[in-house]
């Protein structure tokens, strides 16, 4: 969708997508890797919340290597919306999806052999061929065959399964962006060593070794191998305080409303559910049509803030499921229709994702990824 079509959508509740700003964080990982290696974005999620399609279309256009979804559906929304890159899904597929998988082309992650011969002979009955990544469990206790068993699961899979091509090999490293260094670059030798076994168990080099997440692109440069696979800080943020900030990344998105109503009330009168707040003074108060089921949480109620027209105000009364209400004090010339910023800019202050992160104590994946998908997206142009 292009702003054009969405103008009238602008007086609702909106996140603008600055695309502009994605790629130039990813510019700025391919500065950093290389270009010879390979850059495999995370776009699950609706990519983070910002938009898979058009993430994706971009990241075609720019020349990003492979997307990385986290089920079949989303993989299917990317080939029905026209795009061609190649595709990871991380995990892997039930017996169900295995067939709607192939036929879209989505490389699946393969670790179970029961699994492995699943896919084989749904390959085998389809009278067609797909990729596999091998995902080793090397730390992270999620996923993933043993090291142990990984060159085995590889002969199985490259001697016993001629419909499936052994593409792929990756690992995911729970700590590589907080200051645990140790643990990750042991991951990461074991890792390298897991991969000499295989290779040498099946008698060739696999095409694609990978296992650099976010903290790994900024901090370990040792695990890039040959493609890496940003997610967060595509979106233009640092996994953790405690990640270096060796690129320069900007914000991929602003949350915005607007005023919907304003109403001055007399001191002493309650406002929201549970009458938990009441005006200490006669008050201005303006309603925004934005509340928990759009992404602006709960826990905001007589804590949050929004920025109107250059200045912060607090949210009073509790969040509602559609709407929030705002204390604008006891003179405003704040009026209907004026921009509400929930996360971005307002004149010379800001409101960020990683200050809603530390106000409802989790991360700003969490943060983006909550906002609901009917919240229209509004892309900016990114040439």
């Amino acid at each position: 969708m292009n702003e054009s079509e969405n103008m009238p959508l602008l007086y609702q509740t909106h996140a603008r997508i600055h695309l502009a700003n994605i790629r130039h964080n990813i510019e700025g990982i391919r500065k950093a890797v290389g270009a010879d290696r390979k850059i495999l974005i995370a776009v699950k999620a609706n990519g983070y919340g910002h938009g898979a399609v058009e993430l994706s279309r971009m990241a075609e256009r720019i020349g990003v290597d492979w997307l990385g979804v986290a089920t079949v559906p989303e993989g299917i929304q990317l080939r029905q919306a026209g795009i061609t890159l190649p595709i990871l899904k991380f995990s892997p597929a039930f017996p169900q999806e295995m067939a709607a998988a192939v036929e879209n082309r989505i490389t699946l992650a393969v670790c179970e052999r029961e699994n492995i011969h699943l896919l084989q002979q749904t390959c085998h009955d389809m009278g067609t061929s797909t990729d596999v990544h091998l995902k080793i469990d090397t730390g992270m206790g999620r996923i993933g065959v043993i090291p142990a068993d990984a060159a085995a699961m590889a002969v199985f899979i490259e001697r016993e399964c001629p419909n499936l091509n052994l593409s792929g090999a990756f690992t995911h490293l729970p700590v590589s962006d907080t200051s645990e260094i140790d643990y990750t670059k042991i991951q990461i030798s074991n890792f390298r060593s897991i991969i000499d076994s295989i290779q040498s168990a099946i008698g060739r080099s696999l095409p694609l070794v990978h296992c650099a997440n976010s903290g790994a692109v900024l901090a370990h440069p040792e695990g890039w191998f040959d493609m890496v696979r940003p997610g967060i800080m595509i979106y233009g943020f640092y996994p953790d305080v405690e990640t270096p900030r060796t690129i320069d990344l900007k914000p991929g998105l602003s949350f915005l409303t607007r005023v919907s109503f304003i109403k001055k009330v007399v001191k002493g009168t309650s406002i929201g559910y549970g009458r938990t707040w009441q005006a200490p003074e006669d008050s201005w108060i303006a309603t925004i049509p934005a509340g928990y089921a759009d992404g602006f949480n709960r826990l905001f109620s007589n804590s949050g803030r929004v920025l109107i027209k250059g200045r912060s105000y607090p949210v009073v009364g509790r969040v509602c499921m559609d709407q929030s209400m705002v204390n604008l004090g006891t003179d405003t010339d704040v009026e209907v229709g004026d921009e509400v910023v929930l996360i971005g800019k307002s004149g010379d202050i800001e409101i960020t994702a990683y200050e809603w992160a530390d106000k409802l104590q989790t991360i700003t994946y969490e943060v983006t990824c909550q906002i609901n998908n009917r919240v229209p997206r509004v892309f900016d142009p990114y040439e």
